[in-house]
């Protein structure tokens, strides 16, 4: 990471991501989709990270209180259906031998930190960029594994966990786009282009989809049955 200063500014800010032996082809910020130049994806970024550190630690602050006793009862326990710690009882919660939450904890804060350094200033290399696509990418697919786990095997749906699913949609899908765009990932420039023009759809569609499964999954709380 190297930050920008003096007169250089203007013409990193829009030259190519910068490789350790050299450069990749990149289109400048003044010629991108408004949500993959640097400051909108970097607030972007740093408000979806915020939100998701700040459930991830709620969550840890509940997990403490559920190990200190075993019969707190969560903030999010509303009904059989809807409770955090009937979900924080499941082996799912605990995949690597430790609360899942820990990983949000740590994996948000790194993604806060990313978000700053860019609202500063600092343009980062290549390597760097596709280390965090990597990231991002492992913990959207975490994501969809916990949220199919939670409506097809717990049945039991945790809500302060959506709100961590719902910030990891648009960080993806607007990470991706903005890595497409600057050719940190290789991509056919209409590609590039369309993804990010389609990339709030892209969201919406996803928040659609989880919101549909929930419905259908738990079709009886919402439609009470009358036979």
């Amino acid at each position: 990471m190297t930050p920008q200063s003096g007169p250089s500014r203007a013409t990193t800010a829009s030259g190519p991501d910068q490789a350790g032996t050299g450069a990749t082809a990149a289109v400048p910020d003044s010629g991108a989709h408004a949500m993959t130049r640097t400051v909108p994806f970097a607030w972007l970024l740093l408000v979806g990270s915020v939100v998701g550190w700040l459930a991830s630690g709620e969550l840890v602050l509940e997990k403490i209180e559920k190990l200190i006793n075993p019969s707190h009862t969560t903030i999010c326990d509303v009904n059989p259906w809807i409770s955090c710690g009937e979900v924080m009882s499941t082996w799912q919660s605990s995949l690597f031998g430790f609360p899942n939450m820990f990983i949000g904890i740590v994996a948000f804060a790194v993604t806060i930190t990313v978000a700053m350094a860019l609202l500063a200033g600092a343009r980062f290399s290549r390597w760097f960029w596709v280390g965090l696509q990597v990231g991002v990418t492992l913990g959207f697919v975490f994501v969809v594994w916990l949220w199919s786990q939670a409506l097809y095997a717990i049945g039991i749906l945790c809500p302060l966990c959506m709100v961590v699913w719902a910030m990891m949609i648009p960080i993806f899908v607007w990470t991706t786009a903005r890595n497409l765009a600057h050719g940190v990932i290789p991509a056919p420039a209409r590609l590039a282009k369309g993804f990010a023009d389609w990339g709030w759809v892209t969201v919406a569609v996803l928040y659609i989809a989880v919101i549909a499964t929930i419905f259908f999954r738990f079709l009886n709380l919402f439609v009470p049955s009358t036979m």
